[in-house]
């Protein structure tokens, strides 16, 4: 595993951490056929921190458990920081953690 790989690992783990310090992590899955979107995000039958929890934090854990090749490129801290604007929550982690991500991504 690159250190690439072990770095990305750590901050989908701080991810998941973030949301469930949030409150945000749900016990269920939602239904298959909302993990069937085809829609970026899964926008049409996710909230973000589903897509987050439900579709980006496993597959990003299986490429990293793999050493499998990474996406070049992640651009997920923008959407991000426009979903968490007007929640009232305290996310300035979360969307730290999500920047590292985009950042440690684009510069492989």
């Amino acid at each position: 595993m690159s250190d690439t790989h072990v770095r990305i690992a750590a901050v989908l783990m701080d991810i998941e951490k973030e949301l469930r310090d949030l409150l945000l992590w749900q016990q269920q899955p939602p239904p298959p056929e909302a993990l069937a979107s085809t829609q970026p995000f899964c926008i049409d039958t996710l909230n973000f921190a589903q897509w987050l929890q439900f579709v980006f934090l496993p597959r990003m854990h299986q490429l990293a458990d793999a050493a499998g090749a990474l996406p070049q490129q992640c651009g997920i801290a923008p959407m991000a920081e426009e979903y968490f604007r007007d929640l009232g929550l305290n996310s300035g982690e979360l969307l730290r953690q999500l920047r590292l991500i985009d950042r440690i991504l684009s510069s492989q």
